[in-house]
């Protein structure tokens, strides 16, 4: 009998060291997606990176991602500026590796100084016309109007969502950008008849702050 116990509770306790291990999570191996996002958030400069595409004239900014033999990943990021339609005369790359736990090492970065110039975007979302008649020369009482609240949606090449910015009280919006690509759309806003178009936009290292204007038609006649 006491044999039989004795048997029984070694395999319950066997049972629970099995079920203790079992139950224990196991790390989720990390997506080249993981790796890049954990890249691309190094440093500013590289917000809005898409992947490197061969078909793109004057990609000025882009990734690339490998794996490694230990599970992880090596990326790669590129900037290049000065002429990028033509193939760009400088550039600049980093060399970083993402273990198979997430962990980002930067291994080096070799080309050219990068410009200590920031990049980004800048401009305002105005209305018009607010007169039914337009005066020439113009009546400044007929100026367009701020366009307060305005969303506009910025994507970079890939396509991917980088930012949605929202206009302040005078229209005017500002945002700080890496090199590369952008796609500006502004969304409808409630009492406005027209949405502006669609506005791409290259940023090149060095280039500095570049303005995109929107304008919104009131449908005043």
């Amino acid at each position: 009998m006491k044999t039989l116990q004795r048997t029984l509770a070694l395999s319950a306790v066997a049972l629970l060291v099995v079920a203790a291990c079992s139950s224990g999570a196991r790390p989720t191996p990390i997506t080249a997606g993981d790796a890049i996002t954990a890249v691309l958030a190094q440093d500013p400069k590289f917000a809005g990176l898409g992947p490197l595409d061969p078909n793109l004239i004057g990609q000025s900014g882009w990734y690339e991602v490998q794996p490694a033999a230990d599970g992880g990943y090596a990326v790669r990021v590129w900037i290049g500026w000065g002429d990028c339609p033509a193939g760009c005369i400088d550039h600049h790359e980093w060399m970083y590796t993402v273990s198979s736990s997430g962990a980002v090492t930067l291994l080096g970065e070799l080309g050219d100084p990068l410009p200590d110039v920031a990049t980004g975007l800048r401009g305002r979302a105005l209305a018009g016309p607010t007169c039914p008649v337009v005066q020439n020369p113009p009546d400044p009482a007929c100026a367009d109007r701020p366009v307060a609240g305005a969303v506009i949606v910025v994507t970079n090449a890939a396509g991917d969502l980088v930012l949605q910015i929202t206009t302040g009280a005078d229209g005017t919006f500002d945002m700080p950008l890496g090199p590369g690509v952008y796609t500006l759309t502004p969304q409808p806003v409630e009492g406005l008849m027209g949405t502006p178009e669609v506005q791409t936009v290259r940023l090149e290292a060095g280039e500095g702050v570049v303005t995109v204007d929107f304008s919104y038609d009131t449908g005043i006649r």
